[in-house]
């Protein structure tokens, strides 16, 4: 008899009437609310303005949906394609099933093209986002643990997770937790990146590379624990062959732009709203000069009048004078 253990939710799912409240979408939901505000305050903390990182929130997160699933259904296929099963269950994202390399780049991608409707730099953008994706993980990956999915190997740990799901080959017993270290990984991720930034002042999607770094670290060693069904090349999981490679990008993007764009960025936001102010200053500036100036012009021409008039009146007198002189 285990004294103590992590038991699971004896469901995931549950109904207000006709509509189905799922643990798993939840947590997405949460995480994504948390990296935008977090992401709001350091992208006003670097002077960008408040809504932006919203706006582009609103590109980033429908891409990085599809690319986490598409990545998911691609590297699982025989779950959907195979014999006996249903292609259509690809779609049932609420299921589970969201893999995070995917989701980062396709979300990235939509990302650039917020940005690029903003005329901001998706790096510095990416760098205000980077401790909020990972706090973000962190909550989503508790939606594995509603779904009872993604578990470790066999334990008798006192923090040993029960499985009590059958369902899809499972084996009700007690499993090593790997959604909770996951999450604990992503947690501390989320505060190394926020205390490097303080302390070096990255930029140029410099913290953004440290937590893609840092992620890749962890998820190695969380991926070899995991015991469900994945395709291995040499002997090592999938992922953690994207673990690698990825950390390795990361870390030639780090060294690479510290050498070449070494500090922060000054200006990560165009302050577009400003210009129009001075524009249109400016033209009421020039209305009111070319109005002044047409006012003078009047002036001018009575005062050459009046001149003209005083010359004539002079030379008439002269003229008097010398003929009674003469």
């Amino acid at each position: 008899m285990e004294l103590a253990y992590i038991p699971s939710p004896s469901r995931g799912v549950i109904h207000l009437g006709p509509i189905p409240l799922r643990g798993y979408a939840f947590c997405i939901i949460i995480g994504v609310f948390v990296a935008v505000w977090l992401g709001n305050k350091r992208w006003v903390a670097r002077g960008g303005k408040v809504g932006t990182v919203a706006d582009i929130a609103v590109w980033a997160v429908p891409f990085g949906l599809v690319g986490g699933r598409l990545y998911h259904v691609i590297t699982d296929y025989e779950l959907y394609f195979s014999e006996g099963r249903d292609w259509v269950d690809a779609f049932k994202v609420w299921q589970g099933g969201l893999g995070i390399w995917g989701a980062i780049a396709l979300g990235a991608v939509g990302a650039w093209i917020g940005c690029r409707r903003r005329g901001i730099p998706l790096p510095a953008w990416a760098d205000a986002l980077a401790p909020g994706i990972a706090f973000a993980q962190a909550i989503g990956r508790w939606g594995n643990w509603f779904n009872q999915e993604l578990y470790g190997r066999e334990t008798h740990l006192p923090w040993a997770l029960h499985i009590t799901s059958s369902t899809d080959g499972r084996v009700p017993g007690y499993y090593h937790p790997t959604f909770l270290y996951e999450s604990l990984w992503c947690v501390g991720v989320g505060f190394l990146v926020i205390w490097a930034d303080r302390r070096f002042k990255l930029g140029h999607g410099r913290a953004f590379a440290l937590y893609v770094a840092a992620y890749c670290v962890g998820r190695g060693w969380i991926e070899y624990m995991r015991v469900d069904d994945a395709h291995h090349i040499l002997g090592l999981r999938l992922n953690d062959w994207t673990a690698m490679i990825v950390f390795l990008l990361a870390v030639t993007y780090f060294v690479i732009s510290a050498k070449k764009r070494p500090g922060r960025e000054e200006i990560v936001e165009p302050d577009t709203d400003a210009d129009a102010d001075a524009d249109a200053s400016g033209g009421e500036t020039d209305g009111d000069d070319s109005a002044a100036a047409s006012e003078e012009e009047p002036k001018e021409d009575a005062d050459a009048k009046d001149a003209d008039a005083e010359n004539e009146v002079d030379v008439k007198e002269d003229e008097a004078e010398s003929a009674k002189k003469g």
